[in-house]
């Protein structure tokens, strides 16, 4: 569990790629891999290589955020153009009732 305060350290994924084709290629071990590396987590090493094996290569993809927000986005857009839409035509009747409302009272005149 978090602490408040803590600072968590992020590794990019070229570090974990090293980390694990060190160990499974070249059979170091989490100590000498943490150690090279300059990771501070001791534990961190086994938990990536437990995530390698139930998940192969999916572990590295960037999983974070909301992956519908796009489609949110461009909806959101869509809505706005369409009330847009929806203004401008009710606006085009208003100069349209005025225009003939005054074309009709310039001909009685």
């Amino acid at each position: 569990m978090a602490i408040k305060g803590q600072k968590f350290r992020h590794y990019p994924e070229n570090v974990k790629r090293e980390a694990i084709r060190l160990h499974e290629e070249e059979k170091w071990t989490y100590r000498k891999i943490t150690q090279h590396l300059g990771i501070h987590d001791a534990d961190r090493v086994k938990k990536w290589m437990a995530k390698y094996r139930q998940e192969g290569e999916r572990v590295f993809e960037d999983r974070r955020g909301n992956p519908f927000r796009k489609k949110t986005e461009e909806y959101r857009y869509i809505k706005r153009l369409e009330m847009e839409v929806e203004v401008l035509k009710k606006w085009l009747q208003i100069l349209n009732r005025e225009g003939c409302e005054a074309g009709t009272s310039s001909s009685t005149s």
